[in-house]
């Protein structure tokens, strides 16, 4: 491996970590006949099959972008990536790192008290952690490890999407970024002429509406044979996409027209000059179902105040990952590991 690869914030880029996988970690693997689903581009979580019927959903992710109700978000990132691998989120664990200036007790009480709120409302277990002071570090990281439990015949995997499938987007895209945005971002925005409302608006896209996607996961899962989920963080609405469809081995059409994109959503990239469709975007779901039921589902999350869409259809692999523009013409999706939301902190 070249030592003149430049690392840009961001996801490492993906033929770098298949190598790694295939290197130190595959054969290891292989040996072992309970891991149902390990290291692999696009998949969620990690799966471990036990012998009560019962599948383990393992995952972990630290919260980097924000310092703002971190534990808040560590809780639900984990939890979004589990659910939508169809299971039920049970036992948490986080590790804090905490910087040696302006670390206090009220830090650590707040942090704690967030990831305690945030379990409690979901009915999970805080079964352990590590929480330490960590020398040059500029701002609090948490890191959360989330294990959850499905039963073996209702397990979702990224990879299980087929040719002629749809793609239903849910809620729109840029949720948590616009939230990101706004808090880190106040003053900024403030001197560039936008008002109150406004900010606190966009901040509040982390509840309205809503960086958790547990409710539609698991609704979706119970009622239909769910061939995919993916929760796009991230590089956004387009690399999730792209995830899928490269860990099914498939190509895929996407309507651009039919991605909602929310008016403070679109007001921002424009302000900070992002691509909306490349932006952290934890909130939206991605779905993959069957077409006979894809109307269907559309109609059961419409009941439950969910709004969703159809965005995209399933092809053969040789057609790859296209793009319907807003003229209809078919043009290369492209999406870039490199989150966009990485030139607001650069400002």
């Amino acid at each position: 491996m070249s030592d003149k690869i430049i690392f840009l914030p961001g996801k490492v880029k993906y033929d770098i970590l298949k190598k790694m996988f295939e290197k130190y970690i595959w054969d290891l693997n292989s040996q072992d006949n309970r891991l149902i689903v390990g290291p692999k581009i696009g998949e969620d979580a990690a799966v471990i099959r036990m012998n009560n019927n019962k599948d383990l959903v393992i995952k972990t992710d630290p919260i980097t972008f924000t310092s703002n109700l971190i534990g808040y978000y560590a809780v639900n990132i984990n939890v979004n990536d589990v659910v939508s691998m169809g299971a039920e989120p049970k036992w948490f664990l986080s590790t804090i790192l905490l910087p040696e200036k302006n670390t206090n007790c009220n830090l650590i009480e707040s942090i704690f008290k967030e990831i305690h709120d945030t379990c409690k409302s979901m009915k999970i277990n805080i079964v352990g952690g590590h929480t330490e002071i960590t020398e040059k570090l500029n701002r609090p990281i948490v890191i959360g490890t989330l294990i959850g439990e499905v039963d073996h015949n209702k397990l979702v995997k990224t990879s299980g999407a087929e040719e002629g499938n749809l793609l239903i987007l849910t809620k729109g895209i840029f949720i948590e970024g616009t939230s990101i945005i706004a808090t880190e971002k106040q003053r900024y925005l403030e001197m560039k002429g936008f008002d109150e409302q406004f900010i606190e608006r966009c901040k509040n896209y982390l509840y309205n509406p809503g960086i958790s996607v547990i409710k539609e996961a698991l609704l979706a899962n119970k009622h239909y044979k769910i061939k995919a989920m993916h929760d796009p963080t991230e590089g956004g609405l387009f690399i999730g996409i792209a995830e899928i469809a490269l860990a099914s081995n498939l190509g895929i059409i996407v309507d651009v027209k039919a991605i909602r994109i929310h008016s403070e959503s679109k007001k921002l990239s424009e302000v900070f000059n992002l691509n909306p469709y490349g932006t952290i975007t934890s909130g939206s779901l991605l779905i993959v179902i069957e077409e006979k039921d894809g109307e269907d589902l559309i109609n059961l999350l419409s009941k439950h105040n969910i709004y969703s869409a159809i965005i995209g259809k399933f092809v053969e692999k040789e057609r790859g990952l296209l793009l319907k523009d807003f003229n209809g013409r078919l043009t290369p999706l492209k999406y870039s590991e490199k989150d966009e939301i990485i030139k607001v902190f650069n400002e």
